[in-house]
């Protein structure tokens, strides 16, 4: 079998492949595309000290490929190789060199790792959720700590909670509630009652349970605003609502009958909570709903009905008839 190849720094490298392609017959725009997946994955998802400076692509004719690029580290006067093979590859961020060879590095970034899988979709869900406007505007509000001449607390993971102890609007992701809230409202009949099979389980108890769910499959950046979460159960204090405890009791007791399904390999009432966490993360850009401010209005209107408790006792009625199926289904 006769072989095509095209080797050269990785900028001039795809346009040699689109041009032997032509010539060939070979799909040289494809592996054009490959060539550059290929350059950027070990120079950005694979950051390990090495810079590379050789970029290697030999192709047949029949458009099988291989890879083998080259990375050097200065300071060590060392150099390493990535290889990359087409023939079994299946994804080109999860576990895609055929082989890498050089000195051991200690502990790198690797997001080619399978267990990076849940920091590789966190930045898909950050570039998503804030767009590049406000990635860019986190990004500012990280350095300027260390632009400032005060000395500042190190950027370890950390939550910057409020003075104040009640839950306020300005301290919740007003578009993030909304977007659970539409999500419990349209995954809810679905998957509630035809997949769970739980009965009694009602709107209100979706609510929770999707902010639940967020807790259980989100990542950090999500947490910004932890007091979101009191919309699931409310506070003993009353802040920012008494605890609605037959919602509370509904919860614990969905989220057990799906533990204990999932260890009998019935993974149905899990996979629907999930569902709900994905569902709001897609209609979080567009979905909209009453302010903050109005939502505590509501439940503390309802939180006789749902036999809300607090450190100061029980919720009397404000309403003159109890509330029936919205309350968690009973």
């Amino acid at each position: 079998m006769s072989a095509a190849a095209a080797a050269g720094i990785r900028g001039q490298t795809p346009c040699e492949l689109v041009a032997i392609g032509e010539r060939v017959g070979f799909d040289g725009v494809g592996l054009a595309k490959a060539s550059r997946l290929v350059a950027k994955v070990d120079s950005a998802a694979v950051r390990d000290g090495f810079d590379l400076y050789l970029h290697g692509f030999i192709v047949t004719d029949d458009g099988r490929w291989v890879v083998v690029q080259q990375g050097m580290n200065g300071e060590r006067r060392q150099a390493r190789r990535y290889h990359w093979l087409s023939e079994g590859l299946k994804s080109f961020v999860e576990r895609p060199h055929a082989a890498i060879d050089g000195p051991g590095q200690g502990e790198i970034i690797n997001l080619t790792d399978r267990r990076a899988a849940v920091s590789r979709q966190t930045q898909l869900d950050l570039l998503q959720s804030l767009g590049p406007d406000g990635i860019a505007r986190k990004l500012r509000e990280v350095e300027a700590p260390a632009r400032s001449p005060q000395p500042q607390q190190g950027l370890l993971p950390h939550l910057v909670m409020p003075a104040h102890h009640d839950v306020r609007p300005s301290d919740v992701f007003e578009r993030r509630l909304h977007a659970t809230l539409a999500a419990a409202a349209d995954r809810g009949p679905t998957d509630f009652s035809q997949l769970l099979l739980v009965g009694g389980v009602g709107p209100r108890t979706v609510q929770s349970l999707a902010m639940v769910a967020e807790v259980v499959h989100g990542a950090p950046f999500r947490f910004a605003d932890p007091a979101r979460f009191s919309f699931a159960h409310g506070g003993k204090d009353r802040h920012p609502f008494p605890v609605p405890l037959r919602v509370y009791d509904e919860t614990i007791r969905v989220l057990k009958s799906a533990v204990q399904q999932a260890k009998l390999g019935r993974e149905e009432e899990l996979g629907a909570i999930k569902r709900l966490d994905d569902q709001a993360r897609q209609l979080e850009r567009h979905s909209s709903g009453p302010c903050v401010a109005d939502l505590i209005a509501q439940e503390e209107q309802r939180s006789a009905a749902y036999d809300g408790r607090s450190v100061f006792g029980w919720e009397r009625d404000q309403a003159p008839a109890r509330i029936g199926n919205i309350d968690g289904g009973r």
